[in-house]
């Protein structure tokens, strides 16, 4: 029984770490060296003592894959977090990479990565969560790459009727001085909030 409790801690870390790929039943029976039947065990003890509890996770499966879910009925005050005032502001990557999104939509994120000359992993989640930004497509090609553009939020967010109305950007300028002129422009919505 120690043990069992032990391994089930040890498959909620995982799910945890998984995040939103979530972990397959074979990766989980890998890593935690017990049969599929033994992890599927584990599985159930984990979700019978989210459901018997008033905890905010749930175990679902989704996709074959195992994740660590918010429970739908919370869903009002994950609503109300999100649209806090607190959590408005945008790191100075998030704004670089919603400048380039907004000013060469739609664009891949390996585009986004050349432009910034830095990974715009994180900085593509904040801005989707927040709904800046979305799928818009898939690229042609090799991989078929997620294009992201701007959304409706990110409309009304800056005050936009449309995405015609940023500031054009002049013709001459190198990329470093068109990032700044962005920044500028964003930075400007960031102090009024």
């Amino acid at each position: 029984m120690e043990n069992e409790q032990k391994l089930i801690g040890v498959l909620e870390g995982l799910l945890f770490v998984a995040g939103d790929e979530g972990i397959s039943i074979l990766e989980l029976s890998d890593t935690l060296e017990c049969t599929q039947t033994e992890v599927l065990d584990l599985i159930e003890s984990l979700k019978k003592e989210y459901d018997k509890s008033s905890r905010g996770l749930q175990v679902r499966i989704l996709a074959n894959r195992y994740k660590l879910t918010s429970k739908r009925e919370h869903g009002e005050f994950f609503k109300k977090l999100i649209e806090s005032p607190s959590n408005s502001s945008l790191s100075q990557a998030a704004l670089e990479t919603l400048a380039i999104v907004a000013y060469q939509q739609p664009i891949t994120r390996t585009e986004i990565e050349d432009i910034r000359g830095v990974k715009t992993e994180k900085p593509i989640q904040t801005l989707v969560s927040k709904y800046l930004i979305k799928e818009v497509g898939r690229a042609e090609g090799t991989g078929r790459a997620i294009l992201y553009g701007t959304t409706s939020e990110f409309l009304d967010y800056f005050g936009l009727k449309n995405i015609k109305e940023l500031p054009p950007l002049p013709e001459d300028l190198k990329m470093e001085e068109i990032e700044e002129e962005a920044d500028l422009f964003f930075s400007k919505f960031e102090k009024e909030d």
